[in-house]
């Protein structure tokens, strides 16, 4: 096993009603001003915005609002949120959402406690030292930003997808209660789930000696979300399979099942991400469709953790050799896929990629031939191209 550093400061308040604790929870941040940041028109036609804006009032907390964010959010509402909060001296950010809210929340933070252009740190140009304190009320289970140190914004020159990670972002608090998710549509629902398991999944597939521990936390977390996916599949109102997918949401994405391993793989995000900033698909959707094309393109790296994964998680009987039970679970997770309405391919989701394209997005992918992604087997920019290719078939 890897020395680890296990780091989860934000404290999580869980259950029916509880974004009623919200405006306690922001004074306790000894707040004067907040910035309330959320999406499109869902937050307030359900009436949470209305609700958290009361439990801000009835604690004395000033704010202002900005809503607008989209799946992808853009760098230039982040833009719009710190020349908002300079202008009214917001002194914290409460986002009211999903991942993507909570993701520009973050860049906001970054880019009001910093000087210069936030863009540089998602570019990679320089770092952060700090970041204005951020909470989140969750409405949907998927990209456990709520606990995450992770942010990723799209930028509209160019359509690049970046991502940056540092531990100032993590959020103060996350506020989940799993009745929020309930009116979902079933394809965000089930594109949230596989957001989840993929955020396991990149950890788990590795290069380490891994602890049986970890890897144990690892197989039931991808199992129980399956598990209820399937459920909400057919009963969207069901509180205790959307309690269930929460709460895997948080765990999936805060640090625990990375503990004892060198990190993981990451190489599906990072190829996902580039589909997301040229075509603006659902993250988790995006990973689905090339999700099997990268394992089978990497799998004679690490074919025993394949066999591992297909035996544990999707319970396939173990074949000849490991090269063979591998197959045969990424096919079940495939078939998995499919039974939850997701894509196995990049032409399911409705985009026929031209020569062009593929290149373009391996081209993105690689920061132009700067850099490779994975540690399964290390890619570069042709290995991306023939994962693309695959996958668009």
């Amino acid at each position: 096993m890897e020395n680890f550093n296990y780091y989860t400061p934000t404290r999580v308040v869980f259950g029916r009603g509880a974004e009623n604790q919200t405006g306690e929870l922001v004074k306790q941040q000894g707040s004067r001003k907040v910035l309330v940041h959320y999406g499109g028109h869902s937050a307030k036609k359900s009436g949470l915005l209305e609700r958290i804006c009361h439990s801000l009032e009835e604690t004395g907390i000033d704010y202002v609002s900005l809503g607008g964010v989209v799946p992808n959010p853009r760098l230039s509402l982040v833009y719009e949120g710190i020349k908002l909060c300079r202008k009214e001296q917001v002194d914290f950010i409460l986002a009211v959402g999903g991942g993507s809210v909570i993701d520009s929340a973050k860049a906001i933070g970054y880019g009001i406690a910093n000087e210069g252009d936030v863009w540089d740190f998602y570019e990679g140009k320089r770092q952060a030292t700090s970041c204005m304190p951020v909470g989140a009320v969750l409405t949907i289970s998927a990209a456990g930003s709520e606990m995450s140190n992770s942010s990723v914004i799209t930028n509209e020159n160019g359509w690049l997808k970046r991502g940056y990670n540092t531990d100032y972002c993590r959020p103060k608090f996350a506020v989940m209660n799993p009745e929020l998710t309930m009116t979902l549509p079933k394809y965000q629902t089930a594109s949230g789930c596989v957001d989840i398991m993929m955020h396991t999944m990149e950890r788990y597939f590795n290069q380490s000696d891994n602890m049986e521990l970890t890897d144990g936390f690892s197989e039931h977390l991808i199992r129980t979300v399956m598990k209820n996916a399937k459920i909400l599949m057919e009963h969207p109102d069901d509180y205790n399979a959307r309690a269930e997918v929460m709460w895997a949401g948080s765990l999936s994405h805060n640090g625990l099942m990375g503990c004892g391993t060198d990190g993981g793989d990451w190489a599906s995000h990072q190829l996902e991400h580039e589909l997301g900033g040229m075509f603006d698909v659902a993250h988790g959707a995006g990973l689905a469709a090339v999700w099997s094309s990268w394992a089978r393109y990497v799998l004679d790296a690490r074919p025993e953790r394949f066999a591992r994964f297909a035996v544990k998680v999707m319970g396939v009987e173990p074949g000849a050799d490991d090269i063979e039970t591998a197959l045969k679970g990424i096919s079940a997770m495939e078939d998995f896929y499919h039974m939850v309405e997701m894509p196995v391919r990049i032409s399911e989701m409705g985009i026929n990629l031209t020569e062009e394209q593929i290149r373009e997005l391996a081209e993105k992918c690689s920061h132009f031939g700067k850099r490779t992604i994975g540690c399964v087997k290390k890619l570069d920019q042709e290995d991306m191209y023939q994962i693309y290719k695959n996958a668009g078939k």
